[in-house]
């Protein structure tokens, strides 16, 4: 099967971006030899004299369709392994109205003034320039239109199910729509004498619509998996033939109902469910003909799934399923297995063969194989814990399944607990349960640390980005570092300080860059460790590296100068500069000038936190709100926080963010480093709003 970027979590890396600039080539190419490169052609189609537009995107539209389709039945492609544009209708009505208007104006559309603007086309300039400043308008004016959004919102919606016809009729339909169009395109274009219509032209659009048709109407004689089964019957070995037989179990072409007694019978003998380590192995080594089916809510489904998985809601198996009928090997999970039970019986009642309910449902299909070594109970052998890190690579680790009241039953905490504090005497009770990362670095570490806690250096999260300094690692780099690590994202991580809590925090911060949000810092740090009789070694853990199921999208907190700047400007968020107040006032200055972004207020990030005779620890919650509800007006506002590099801001990010729940806080990564290097970035001295 092939592996897409979207499905490999690799869509933001170099790799993607070549391969992209190279499609994206190639696709201006054929434009421009199919005339896309001249705006004069591209009107023709709105007086009828030349009809390239409407030929040329409806064969895009039908290649893809068609040859996506035969991807995913023949098991090249997981069809899980493709993003699908969730439907919007008030946004991408609108947006299509514009789209429309803007062509019928200027004869451009994005794409092809791409086309224009490389073949020298002074139109397409304008055009690519007044695109980029409508982009800009509408960036500014995004909160007036920002609840088209909500209008007509339906997720990822397919129209052959609004229609309810199956997907290969409906291929077949709107194949046959197009072939009609081409048609009558070829015949306007004689008609009104155009020098492309010729005998010849019209002969290849005849033969070309003949391989389009027969393509979409093949469709249905093409069950998933094909390709695998063709395989499998051309392997010389007798041998590897025996070995692969052992997973892919003939499939009978039935299709016949069968009685309450056969059900029962079938029931007796294990023929209606398949074990959690049994499916894995059969869709890793690409069973032929394995439909897998979640029967949960979408949202659920889009929160984590088994990979490859459809998802179909219990009433609408009959139809979606009518093309496997007697064809496929079909396994029904949801969380648990009642409803999929249920829709089984009914599946076989009406002639459906080879269906079967994942044994424990998704729970246990995480519970056996994707759930970490940490937090398991029994001991677990090294080939073992190398299994788990094979299906964790291959599947991914989610969070919560099925079980969102608790984030683990031993360890008493719930979601909305973490990211948090939590105590020694609590890490003592679950020590073996969480993974443990010691940010003191690495002389104390060496000295002697908190029994299988891993050393991370908190300059370790942080580099060179763009021509900033010390900047958090991309998202992608911090996963590839975490899951050497052995961290997955059903860890629940505790990372570990003396009372430099902002080194625990900017880790934190990298952790919520990947989106895992399952940490806590030690409240008192590795001495309350000791106080409370925790043991430490010298000895170093031993690290099974994994591969980190990175969830995109997952910071939506850190900001650049030009927003801070905007926000300033515009006066729509609280700017919060968490410096010493000597710096903040600029008597004191390490950065090409002293001083403090206008507007901004100034708390030290250090007033958060007090002396006790345990050591240095965060002040009370309730002292802590009273503190910062003086500065901030409500919870909703927005908050820019900052300091000199963003580390001593990841500590007041903590305390709003997650001790006192404010709901839009933001992190000035670059901050007063990269505002002070900045001549046209303006600075003010003394007090300020303070």
């Amino acid at each position: 099967m092939i592996e897409t970027f979207f499905s490999a979590g690799t869509i933001g890396t170099v790799s993607a971006l070549l391969a992209s600039f190279v499609i994206g080539a190639l696709f201006g190419v054929v434009l421009e030899n199919a005339g896309f490169g001249s705006s004069k052609r591209l009107a023709g189609v709105f007086y009828f004299r030349d009809m390239a537009v409407i030929k040329v995107m409806f064969t895009a539209l039908l290649v893809c369709l068609i040859g996506m389709t035969y991807a995913t039945r023949l098991g090249l492609v997981g069809a899980g392994d493709i993003y699908l544009l969730p439907t919007l209708y008030g946004a991408q009505i609108v947006g299509g109205i514009l789209f429309g208007v803007a062509f019928v104006m200027s004869g451009w559309c994005p794409g092809t003034a791409a086309v224009g603007f490389a073949s020298g086309r002074i139109d397409a300039i304008v055009f690519l320039v007044g695109g980029l400043i409508g982009s800009i308008v509408y960036n500014e004016t995004y909160p007036l239109v920002s609840g088209l959004d909500a209008i007509g919102k339906v997720g990822v919606s397919f129209f052959y199910d609004v229609l309810k016809l199956p997907q290969s009729v409906f291929i077949l339909g709107f194949t046959a729509v197009a072939v009609v169009l081409f048609m009558l395109c070829e015949l306007i274009e004689r008609r009104r004498g155009s020098q492309t219509a010729t005998p010849a032209s019209f002969g290849f659009v005849f033969f070309f619509a003949v391989v389009l048709l027969g393509a979409a109407a093949g469709l249905e004689f093409v069950p998933e998996g094909l390709l695998n089964q063709t395989a499998l019957a051309t392997i010389g070995s007798q041998q590897e033939q025996a070995a692969l037989s052992s997973t892919n179990e003939q499939i009978p072409a039935g299709g016949v109902a069968v009685s309450p007694q056969q059900l029962l019978v079938d029931i007796e003998a294990a023929r209606d469910h398949i074990a959690p380590e049994d499916l894995a192995q059969r869709l890793m080594t690409g069973q032929a003909g394995l439909v897998v089916v979640d029967v949960r809510p979408a949202s659920e489904y889009q929160r984590f799934h088994i990979r490859g998985a459809l998802n179909i809601q219990l009433a609408d198996l009959p139809a979606k399923l009518a093309l496997y009928k007697g064809k496929a090997f079909i396994v029904l999970y949801s969380n648990g297995v009642v409803h999929p039970a249920q829709a089984r019986d009914a599946l076989i009642q009406l002639g459906f063969s080879h269906v079967y309910v994942l044994t424990g449902g998704l729970h246990a299909f995480v519970e056996d194989l994707l759930k970490p070594v940490s937090l398991r109970e029994e001991s677990v052998s090294s080939e073992r814990a190398g299994q788990i890190r094979l299906y964790q690579s291959y599947f991914g680790s989610p969070v919560d399944v099925g079980n969102a009241g608790s984030l683990h039953p031993a360890l008493g905490l719930a979601p909305s607990d973490l990211p948090g504090l939590v105590d020694a005497d609590w890490l003592k009770q679950h020590l073996d349960e969480v993974r443990v990362i010691d940010v003191r670095g690495q002389p104390a570490y060496n000295r002697g640390h908190i029994p299988g806690a891993l050393m991370l250096d908190p300059e370790q999260v942080r580099g060179v980005v763009g021509d900033m300094s010390s900047m958090l690692l991309p998202a992608y780099v911090l996963a590839d570092n975490f899951g050497r690590m052995g961290i997955t994202p059903n860890d629940v991580v505790v990372l570990v300080t003396t009372d430099r809590y902002r080194d625990a925090t900017l880790v934190g911060l990298a952790l919520s860059r990947i989106g895992h949000t399952r940490y806590a810092l030690l409240s008192g740090g590795i001495d309350a460790w000791t106080r409370a009789g925790g043991a430490m070694t010298t000895l170093l853990p031993p690290v099974s590296a994994t591969v980190y199921a990175l969830q995109h999208g997952a910071d939506d907190f850190t900001v650049n100068a030009e927003y801070v700047k905007k926000a300033m400007e515009k006066k729509s968020a609280v700017i919060l500069d968490v410096r010493p107040h000597d710096y903040y006032i600029g008597e004191k200055s390490d950065e090409a000038r002293a001083g403090h972004i206008p507007g901004a207020v100034n708390r030290p990030f250090s007033e958060d936190l007090m002396k006790t005779p345990e050591g240095l620890m965060f002040k009370p919650t309730d002292e802590l709100a009273k503190a910062y509800a003086a500065l901030i007006p409500n919870k909703q506002t927005e908050v820019i926080i900052h300091c000199r590099t963003g580390h001593q801001a990841s500590q007041t990010v903590f305390v709003l963010k997650y001790l006192l729940g404010y709901e839009n806080v933001k992190w000035y990564d670059g901050s007063w480093s990269e505002w002070a290097s900045r001549p046209e970035l303006p600075v003010e001295i003394g007090e300020g709003s303070n």
